[in-house]
C-alpha cells in the first residue's frame, strides 16, 4: 500500500507529510526550552542581590560558536535551493559546510566544558578561599580523589584576586584599583601555591554541581548540544549514505533536506537565545 503525501503536499493544507510532523515537533521542543528558560528566569529573579555568578564564561567562544550556527543556518537554506535548481554540486558542497560548522561548534563547546571541569574552587581549614587550576590541568578531582590516588601534595596556581574583583563588580561595589605595578602583581596571583591535601576542606571543579548558575548552563547547554548533535547525524545520513535517493525519488529527497533544515534552524535559534542569557547578562 502507498502512503499519500510523502512527496506531494496535500491540497487542504499545502504540506506534506514530513513537515507537518516536524512541524508538530518542533512545538513540543518549544515547550521543552521554554520550560528550561522560564525555570532560568524564575531562579535568576529570585537569586539574592550581588549572589548571581558573572564572568564564568568566556564570552569571545560563545560568540564564535553563535557566528558559526549562524553559517551554518544560511548553508542549509542554500543546500535545500540548490536541489530545487538541480544543482548537485552546490548541495554536496554548502551542505558539507553545515556539517563542518557543526562539528567546529561541539569542539569549541568541548573546550569550554573541559576548561570547566579542570576550573577549581578550594576552601582551606584555615577559611582561604581560592579558584584556579591544579599544575597538570587534571579534570575532576575532589579531595576523595587525591587520597585515594596517594598524593599528598599538588601545585595550585590561583586566581583569587580576580574572583575576589568580580564578586565586588556583581555586588554593585567599585573594582579595585590596579596597582602601581600591575604587571608584577599579575604575575604574582598566578605565581603556583604548594596546597597539601591534610589542608583542604572543599575541594571541587566548576562543574554543575558549584553553583545554580553552572547547573542551569550545563543543561541548556548540554541539551542543545545533544540537538546538534541529532541534526548533525541527520544531515550527514541524508548528505551522505542516504544520498542515492536523489536519483530514485529526487523530489522526496529535497523534501527531506528540507525538514532536517527547518530542525537546524531551530537548533541555531534556540543558541540564539542562550548566548545573551548565559554569557552576555
Amino acid at each position: 500500500m502507498e502512503i499519500p503525501y510523502i512527496s506531494k503536499s496535500r491540497p487542504d493544507t499545502g504540506l506534506y507529510n514530513a513537515k507537518l510532523g516536524i512541524w508538530l515537533f518542533l512545538a513540543s521542543e518549544v515547550m521543552l526550552f521554554g520550560a528550561l528558560f522560564s525555570t532560568y528566569v524564575l531562579l535568576r529573579v529570585g537569586a539574592a542581590q550581588g549572589t548571581w555568578p558573572h564572568h564564568l564564561l568566556n564570552i569571545w567562544l560563545g560568540a564564535t560558536n553563535t557566528i558559526v550556527l549562524i553559517i551554518s543556518s544560511v548553508t542549509v537554506v542554500l543546500s535545500w535551493a540548490a536541489l530545487k535548481m538541480n544543482k548537485w554540486g552546490t548541495y554536496k558542497f554548502t551542505q558539507a559546510i553545515t556539517i563542518l560548522c557543526s562539528l567546529i561548534f561541539l569542539g569549541i563547546k568541548s573546550y569550554e566544558y573541559r576548561d570547566k571541569f579542570s576550573h577549581y574552587y578550594i576552601k582551606l581549614k584555615d577559611g582561604k578561599e581560592m579558584t584556579g587550576h591544579i599544575e597538570g590541568s587534571p579534570l575532576l578531582w575532589n579531595k576523595a580523589k587525591l587520597e585515594s590516588l596517594k598524593i599528598t601534595e599538588f601545585k595550585f596556581h590561583p586566581e583569587a584576586a580576580h574572583s575576589e574583583a568580580a564578586a565586588k563588580v556583581a555586588e554593585g561595589a567599585k573594582a579595585p584599583e590596579a596597582p602601581a605595578h600591575a604587571e608584577q602583581a599579575a604575575h604574582a596571583e598566578h605565581a603556583a601555591e604548594v596546597i597539601k591535601v591534610e589542608d583542604i576542606q572543599q575541594l571541587h571543579c566548576f562543574g554543575p554541581w558549584h553553583n545554580t548558575y553552572l547547573a542551569i548552563y550545563f543543561t541548556l547547554t548540554g541539551l542543545h548540544a545533544l540537538h546538534v548533535i541529532g541534526g548533525a547525524l541527520v544531515i550527514f545520513m541524508i548528505w551522505g549514505p542516504l544520498a542515492g535517493m536523489w536519483k530514485t525519488d529526487p523530489e522526496r529527497y529535497t523534501n527531506r533536506v528540507e525538514v532536517s533544515g527547518l530542525f537546524w534552524h531551530f537548533v541555531d535559534l534556540v543558541w540564539i537565545f542562550l548566548f545573551p542569557v548565559l554569557y552576555l547578562l
